[in-house]
């Protein structure tokens, strides 16, 4: 990102703290006999001449809630283009944002998230009040009592009424506590250089404290050299690929290995590459059956542990054909072949990602990085994330969890 882009950045940013802040409101909304209450932050996540994205949470303070619709009204014209993470439609002012299958469920204490980018025009100000399922915000916890209530019992009961204790509920058994381990390039790594974001590092706002995310995905790496980083030289050998000059492996993967630190029975293992792998020059150049070789090799480490390794195809760049996006990575064909060789579920991220970009409408796109939808989702090009995007591909990888029932769905919000 250049230093002008930095610095508009932050000056809008700043600006929008000043006119906006995160709003936060307390509402009410369950079913008789349920303590209600939850905390709605709304903030603007970036904004620039005619347009805006904004973050929404709630978080449910009151007892487990089974299906969701936030609602608010705007006050100086501003319209909804595009959301995320849930279901949101606009009628004049008033706008109502619902659950997706994914997030129905808002257990006590646990929030919901997400997201929209929208336009303004003379002011954009952040909404007055809130209310979640048709219940205005009321500043605390409530409970909604029955029209017996039983906690307040009579001075005199009935002679024929005799008090039954109540039964005490079978707790349904949590789940045990997990790791979630990843393994990828910078479209997965935490960062790599602001404002980079990678996918991995927003996923664990999908999960419950039960499953811990450790992101070992390191920017600009191929399979090869994640798995042996300075080993691989600048060598072609005879068959075409890198030599190496070593065969021990890095420590990143020494430690994913190592019986008291590394992987366990029940984690999860999710590998992503291909995107740096199609370099035809080493280190990072792999060819497509050395790649399957190294991805069948992670695979079977894994499940030698007991843990359970999810393949992701590689996240698509934004490439356009006219008003379209469309496919433009390598190595998916090889992803699938090794899934089904192994019988390690694949997530097809690659086709997740640029169906997303079109349900954007990001094409046709003219090149600048720099502002609008596109500017606010990448960063500086076609292939990194700044966080709002990488937030949304973390989603569709959670979507995808869920989709497709994987026993991590269980530890999901």
């Amino acid at each position: 990102m250049s230093t002008f882009r930095r610095r508009a950045a932050a000056l809008i940013t700043s600006a929008a703290a000043v006119l906006t802040g995160a709003l936060t409101w307390v509402a009410g909304a369950a079913p008789a006999d349920a303590a209600t209450g939850c905390v709605v932050t709304y903030r603007i996540t970036n904004q620039w001449p005619g347009g805006f994205g904004a973050d929404v949470t709630v978080t449910n303070l009151g007892d487990t809630i089974s299906g969701w619709t936030l609602g608010w009204s705007f006050t100086a014209g501003q319209q909804i283009s595009q959301a995320w993470n849930a279901t949101v439609t606009q009628t004049g002012a008033a706008v109502t944002a619902g659950n997706v299958d994914y997030n129905r469920t808002i257990a006590s204490n646990a929030s919901v998230n997400f997201g929209f980018n929208g336009s303004w025009n003379s002011a954009n100000p952040a909404p007055a009040s809130f209310t979640l399922n048709g219940v205005a915000c009321t500043g605390g916890v409530t409970s909604t009592p029955s029209a017996s209530p039983t906690r307040f019992p009579s001075p005199s009961p009935s002679p024929s009424s005799s008090p039954r204790p109540s039964p005490t509920p079978s707790p349904t058994p949590a789940p045990g506590r997990i790791t979630v381990w990843l393994a990828g390039d910078s479209t997965v790594a935490n960062s790599s250089g602001a404002p980079i974001v990678g996918w991995g590092r927003e996923l664990g706002q999908y999960l419950t404290t039960g499953a811990t995310v450790v992101n070992n995905a390191v920017g600009g790496r191929s399979i090869q050299t994640w798995l042996y980083e300075s080993a691989v030289t600048d060598r072609i050998n005879s068959t075409g690929e890198c030599a190496l000059s070593s065969t021990a492996y890095a420590s990143r993967w020494q430690s994913m290995l190592d019986a008291s630190t590394g992987m366990k029975a029940g984690d999860y293992l999710f590998i992503q590459f291909g995107i740096n792998d199609g370099s035809p020059t080493c280190p990072r150049h792999v060819g497509a059956a050395r790649y399957r070789e190294l991805l069948t090799t992670m695979v079977r480490a894994a499940q030698q542990r007991g843990a359970n390794p999810v393949l992701v195809t590689p996240v698509a760049a934004l490439t356009c054909s006219g008003s379209t996006a469309v496919p433009n990575r390598g190595y998916v064909t090889d992803t699938f072949t090794v899934g089904t060789a192994t019988g390690a579920p694949v997530i097809d991220l690659h086709k997740l990602s640029y169906t997303l970009y079109n349900s954007l409408h990001f094409c046709p796109f003219n090149g600048d990085y720099t502002s609008g939808p596109v500017g606010a989702f990448f960063a500086d090009d076609h292939t990194h994330f700044e966080a709002t995007g990488a937030r949304q591909i973390a989603g569709l990888v959670a979507t995808a969890v869920r989709d497709q029932r994987l026993g991590l769905g269980v530890y999901l919000r």
